[in-house]
């Protein structure tokens, strides 16, 4: 995995990053990426992927997040797709974990001091497999980055190229391991 996208330009999330190929009408990019930007969040009801979310009316709105939007085209299951979600997660708490002691980690969501710090949904097209994941800067009600003392456009803006790095480094890993694993059975 090689194309990153890390744009200065402020984007308010608000679901429709999720469909297939936004990188590519975005930015045309049309490979394996992951795209990181900052802005609010508002995500609509008509984009609203979770169920249980849409079933009983939540909203998803933050301010000031940064978002990683995550398009894999080697398949579509959706096994496989939150599989990488959580990979990203632990990745983004493991790197995190070196600014701030407090980061915990529930399934696809990020804590600190017991308080949301995250939003993430994953799913999948008949084209491709997609992660959106969004991190609160600031937030009043929730957890964010200011809140675990990470704060400075320059401090956010390392975090997120340090993030994208991991998660691809991470899938260049994974395909040279491929390359050198011999089936079972085969001698």
């Amino acid at each position: 995995m090689r194309p990153i996208v890390l744009t200065d330009e402020q984007l308010r999330y608000d679901g429709s990053q999720i469909s297939s190929l936004w990188a590519y009408t975005k930015f045309k990019v049309s490979e394996d990426t992951i795209v990181s930007f900052r802005g609010p969040c508002d995500v609509n009801i008509e984009h609203m992927i979770d169920l249980e979310d849409k079933v009983l009316n939540e909203s998803i709105v933050s301010t000031d997040m940064i978002h990683f939007i995550i398009e894999h085209f080697d398949s579509n299951n959706l096994k496989l797709v939150y599989t990488r979600q959580r990979l990203f997660v632990n990745i983004v708490a493991e790197i995190l974990s070196e600014y701030c002691m407090n980061i915990m980690r529930d399934g696809d969501d990020l804590f600190i001091n017991s308080k949301k710090l995250s939003v993430s949904i994953a799913s999948v097209s008949s084209v491709s497999q997609k992660i959106h994941f969004g991190l609160n800067v600031v937030h009043d009600s929730y957890g964010s980055l200011d809140m675990a003392g990470i704060n400075g456009d320059e401090t956010v803006s390392a975090i997120m190229h340090k993030i994208a790095q991991r998660y691809c480094t991470e899938f260049n890993d994974i395909e040279a391991d491929l390359r050198k694993s011999r089936p079972l059975d085969v001698f």
